[in-house]
């Protein structure tokens, strides 16, 4: 309604008053910029308060939160099977730590680092330090320490055991890290909850690009996919132009298969002829 009840004059004696629109009676105040900052819509991503480091992958910094892996914090890295694809999503990542001059801690990886392929990706073996520990008490010990101090430039550390409240408590200590904290946990952990602020679900395809999914961060749920090219260390010089991408070949195969299930014998439909496929699959040549 338009009419704006108003009383002048009334036999009661009230003055004349008037009521006025709420959205015209307040001034909007603009926020301090430091404020203004701080503050996060969750239908946006959400800003960094501390550094980053940027990933090495364009299509994966555009969806984290800041543009990079974030430090004072932890990065939760979930995959099916371990140390398969650990060093080829964070690798360019730590290759800037060392290039700064800073220092990679490595506590209990499954299996040893292959320095060779460290060495070809940037990583000098002179700026990486591991600590193997077996015990999941002790291992999950050293990393509080190592978070503690803030001495590392990077920490990557496995816990395949962790519980929810012993990565809430590392989660604490990493605000006060000046550098980024990956955890490296089993895919089954995506069930759990926890309070590390990014947690990523990470495959790989079969043309040898890496898969992943940003389960949790600071903003609006991820939906899809990233596909990040990453042919690993050495390979990308051997490999032929067919081989960088093995899927163009298994469609081939397929439709070759196809073909002779469909071709017809004796003027009529081959309905199984499964042996005639495998000697294709066994002859075809590969170039």
């Amino acid at each position: 309604m338009s009419a704006v009840p108003a009383w002048a004059g009334d036999d009661d004696g009230l003055p004349a008053q008037s009521f006025a629109h709420p959205s015209k009676s307040r001034t909007r105040r603009s926020l301090p910029p430091e404020v203004e900052q701080a503050v996060w819509r969750g239908c946006e991503l959400g800003h960094q308060a501390s550094a980053v480091v940027p990933s090495g992958f364009a299509a994966l910094d555009a969806e984290l939160p800041g543009g990079g892996w974030p430090t004072q914090a932890i990065s939760e890295v979930l995959s099916p099977q371990p140390s398969v694809l650990e060093w080829r999503l964070i690798g360019p990542a730590l290759r800037s730590i060392v290039g700064s001059g800073g220092t990679v801690v490595v506590v209990g990886p499954p299996k040893t680092p292959h320095l060779p392929g460290l060495r070809h990706s940037g990583i000098d073996e002179r700026h990486l330090v591991w600590v193997q520990v077996d015990a999941p008490a002790e291992r999950l010990w050293t990393v509080e320490q190592l978070v503690k101090s803030g001495a590392c430039g990077a920490l990557v550390a496995w816990l395949p055991q962790a519980r929810p409240e012993q990565i809430r408590r590392l989660q604490v200590c990493a605000q006060a890290c000046t550098g980024p904290v990956f955890l490296f946990r089993p895919a089954a952990a995506q069930h759990e909850s926890s309070a590390a602020p990014l947690r990523v679900m990470a495959t790989f395809g079969v043309d040898w690009e890496l898969q992943v999914q940003v389960l949790k961060r600071r903003g609006p749920a991820h939906d899809g996919m990233v596909r990040l090219d990453s042919v690993p260390g050495g390979l990308s010089s051997v490999l032929t132009p067919r081989l960088q991408r093995p899927s163009l070949i298994i469609a081939a195969r397929q439709l070759g298969q196809e073909a002779v299930r469909r071709r017809p014998v004796n003027g009529g439909p081959v309905h199984a002829v499964g042996s005639a496929a495998g000697r294709l699959g066994r002859h075809a040549t590969v170039r």
